[in-house]
């Protein structure tokens, strides 16, 4: 007879399913071990996995009046939360697979507003949630929308990860979906702010920016295409946009498109806070 079984009931039928988060069959249960754990039984005893009752069959079970000493609530809570914060990436797995597109959407328009709050604060400047609200806006209406056809029909036309393929999908994202998406950020933050020339900072500051960038995204995107599977693909650009929002969110209210003014700047606000600090 199994452990984990009452004395009088019936064996339970092998055929029937089993889990590994607990599934609910009338009086029973199957626990994260996978043996059967009865709710109310009389009777003790261990589940196959080793422990009187494991922190699944505990959550989701009632335990046997007489099954003996009882987990301390401690580990209880320490056992679920561990599981809690193991379930999240299953979680997010399961939506990037059933709803691929806004789900790399949502991730790339978040990591990416990030970035805008995060050169803001680099600067030492107050939060100004409204401009990092008007890069949220054309971040997620424009920019992750465009990232996520785009590397599809790059995957498209381009299939596979041999080095060939790698290298003209890579050519094509630099001389083709790279000043796409510049001038769109410079135009659309112009049209949000409510500049009279919309055209203003795409003239400025487009070829700096994008010279800037062949230092950063050919390497960003070698690594997406070759490693990265497909629709995790926007999603991954994503996090390493948000390293290059810093910088582009700088560049549009503040600098000239190169990696030298927002250097110079910020060792510049370092100094002063330095000197500005009390000698003792």
């Amino acid at each position: 007879m199994d452990p984990c079984m009452g004395v009088g009931r019936a064996p339970f039928k092998r055929s029937a399913p089993r889990t590994a988060r607990g599934l609910r069959i009338g009086r029973r249960e199957l626990g994260v071990c996978g043996s059967l754990n009865r709710s109310g039984a009389s009777g003790g005893g261990r589940c196959r996995c080793g422990l009187l009752q494991c922190s699944s069959c505990w959550r989701l079970g009632r335990p046997g009046r007489g099954a003996g000493r009882r987990r301390p609530r401690g580990l209880l809570i320490a056992g679920a939360h561990s599981a809690d914060m193991a379930g999240w990436w299953p979680a997010l797995s399961r939506a990037a697979r059933r709803h691929p597109w806004p789900t790399n959407v949502l991730l790339y328009g978040s990591l990416v507003s990030a970035g805008d709050a995060l050169q803001q604060r680099l600067q030492g400047r107050e939060a100004n949630w409204r401009q990092t609200r008007r890069v949220a806006t054309l971040v997620v209406t424009f920019h992750a929308n465009f990232n996520y056809v785009w590397l599809g029909l790059l995957e498209r036309a381009l299939p596979g990860r041999a080095p060939h393929a790698v290298l003209a999908k890579l050519l094509c994202d630099q001389v083709v979906g790279a000043p796409i998406a510049v001038s769109a950020f410079y135009v659309g933050m112009s049209i949000l702010q409510g500049k009279d020339d919309i055209f203003l900072d795409l003239k400025q500051k487009f070829w700096n920016t994008y010279l800037s960038g062949l230092m950063y995204w050919p390497f960003v995107q070698l690594t997406n295409f070759s490693l990265v599977p497909v629709q995790w693909r926007t999603a991954y650009a994503g996090v390493c946009g948000f390293l290059w929002a810093t910088f582009i969110c700088f560049s549009q209210q503040s600098g000239d498109g190169t990696f030298k003014s927002a250097f110079t700047i910020l060792y510049t606000k370092g100094t002063s806070a330095t000197e500005g600090s009390p000698k003792k």
